[in-house]
């Protein structure tokens, strides 16, 4: 058991990184971008000393007249240093995660690189972190995810891009920190903590109803979280101690476990989101700023999926099992109802959003399938969706930072003057709608043959989300990338520059990668997948004989089809 702490280095890193642009990085202008003029007047930024370029008249861009081109813009300096130093600290953050990678063994299962302190011996709570082959990969996609929404920001964030920056790592330590802690309070404090920059991400830098929808996503993710407290409160006094690797082997009384699964359900369920708990996404989606999208739609929703993995599979497998059917009803009204509000949609990110809701469906049908087919490929739809909606939110902000809009309507032709930006976004697109050669075809292949094996009329409805799945993605990029110029700005766009090109090439390498090669991927959580299955199947085993998919297809068939009526007595 190794004590480098690695682990905590790599969580913390980020905080201090925020501590230090806080400390040490003037605040100019105060976050207002106002450029000082020699007579000591301020004048407002028109295109901004945080984003313009020197062809627009220095460093003020917009704003610039001949009479003020020898002003200072104040909050230039500090914004450029805050900038680079947020992108440092990411960029060295993600090294230090490919050491975490690096010193992680495959051949391995259980927990590796465990750091456990004593935290707060008097209510035995203790420091615990380790990682496993199931949430190393949600820790890779936090640390490669945070940079390239810091190269997002320096072109999209106008205003207070100090404290964007600030807030853009704090969340990154937040992130790291739920997928590496092995204490439920260690747990808790990162996965409501969370909440808390992305909730000023949405509501400072946000679009025209960033409030709503900020407000909306702090009270729907945070009521579901008070519950999840009580649960970990309950199992704590049941067991003794908050450390999560000793709970994994605790049993729990039947109708105790019953309760406690559906108060972590409350809280996973909304973060994944499921249906019908899911109305706060396309509002913080929609008015979120670029970054915030892409951190949203590529690290926070996979906390759902993970918390089912590691708290309801692992820790209350009976539970698991006998709300299978309710898993499974509500993953394919997700699917089918997030696809046909997709389709309908006339915003990009709104659609992006709803797309999101049904790719998470798949994710917990391929969960509680709980056969090897099925947990393969939910661990690999949420990497892949991590990666693919993450890119189509990066894709959607070029195009907006240009036109300042997302209405499908008035775009058309851009594949004639964006010619790189259309084949980096068509690369996405057909990852989105499962095209084989990408990462999106290896984990809904492997999650449809898991629940086919269940259920053969789940795969049936399910398969019309991969239909309708194809339907929304082309139509989204012929109504874009096709047809004729109806409207000049669109004839006037710039195509990819350098800092875009930087954002969008490492995320389709990586697609193609998965979807040439997945076991790239799936190597490293094969061994742990393996365990939790094992683990599941003993468990069970104690009720009946090692309830596995073949007996759990009687348990759905009969959830979902009514038995017939008897016949009526003579």
């Amino acid at each position: 058991m190794a004590h480098s702490y690695l682990l905590s280095a790599l969580t913390f890193l980020p905080l201090v990184g925020a501590l230090f642009i806080v400390l040490f990085v003037r605040g100019g202008c105060g976050g207002n971008c106002a450029c000082k003029t020699s007579s000591n007047a301020t004048a407002p930024d028109g295109g901004g000393c945080c984003g313009g370029s020197k062809a627009t008249g220095g460093c003020c861009g917009a704003g610039n007249t001949p009479e003020n081109k020898k002003a200072s813009c104040r909050c230039a300096q500090s914004v450029k240093t805050a900038q680079l130093f947020a992108l440092a600290v990411s960029m060295l953050t993600l090294g230090l995660a490919g050491v975490v990678f690096a010193a992680f063994d495959p051949s391995q299962t259980g927990f590796q690189l465990v750091e456990r302190l004593a935290w707060i011996p008097s209510l035995n709570i203790v420091y615990v972190k380790g990682i496993d082959g199931i949430s190393i990969w949600f820790v890779m996609l936090a640390a490669l995810l945070t940079p390239i929404c810091v190269l997002s920001a320096i072109g999209g964030v106008k205003k207070r891009v100090k404290e964007f920056m600030v807030a853009l790592l704090i969340l990154e330590t937040m992130m790291i920190g739920v997928f590496t802690s092995l204490d439920f309070v260690l747990f808790y404090v990162f996965f409501e903590g969370v909440l808390i920059p992305m909730f000023l991400i949405i509501g400072i830098w946000g679009g025209e109803k960033r409030i709503y929808a900020s407000y909306k996503f702090f009270l729907y993710t945070f009521l579901g979280s008070v519950l999840m407290l009580i649960a970990i409160i309950a199992m704590s006094l049941k067991v003794g101690t908050t450390d999560m690797t000793v709970m994994m082997g605790q049993s729990f009384p039947k109708e105790m476990a019953l309760w406690l699964w559906m108060a972590f359900f409350a809280s996973f369920a909304v973060k994944t989101p499921m249906w019908p708990f899911h109305t706060w996404l396309p509002y913080a989606h929609v008015e979120a700023p670029t970054a915030g999208s892409v951190i949203l739609a590529g690290v926070l929703l996979k906390m759902g999926g993970y918390g089912f993995l590691r708290v309801s599979i692992q820790m209350l497998p009976e539970a698991s099992a006998y709300f299978t059917p309710l898993m499974f009803a509500l993953s394919l009204i997700a699917i089918v109802y997030g696809s046909l509000v997709a389709l309908a949609q006339t915003d990009m990110k709104k659609l992006i959003a709803y797309s999101s809701v049904a790719h998470m469906g798949f994710v917990t049908l391929g969960i509680f399938s709980m056969n090897r087919q099925g947990l393969d490929g939910a661990m690999y739809i949420m990497i892949s969706h991590g990666l693919v909606a993450s890119a189509l939110f990066l894709g959607v902000g070029v195009v907006y930072d240009r036109m300042h809009t997302r209405d499908i309507a008035r775009f058309g032709g851009v594949a004639s003057v964006m010619p790189r930006y259309a084949s980096f976004f068509m690369v996405f697109t057909l990852a989105a709608l499962g095209l084989p050669g990408t990462s999106g075809f290896v984990g809904e292949f492997l999650a449809m043959q898991g629940v086919f094996e269940v259920n053969t009329w789940l795969a049936f409805f399910a398969a019309f989300g991969v239909v309708l799945g194809a339907a929304y993605m082309l139509w989204l990029y012929r109504r874009v990338f096709y047809g004729e110029i109806k409207h000049e700005d669109v004839r006037g766009l710039q195509d990819l520059c350098v800092r875009e090109k930087a954002m969008l090439a490492p995320l389709a390498a990586l697609i193609l990668a998965m979807g040439i090669y997945p076991l790239c991927v799936q190597t490293h959580f094969t061994k742990d997948i393996g365990k939790l299955m094992a683990e599941y199947n003993s468990r069970i085993g104690q009720i009946g004989e090692n309830i596995s998919a073949e007996s759990l297809k009687d348990t759905v068939r009969l959830s979902l089809v009514p038995p017939s009526m008897p016949p009526p007595s003579p």
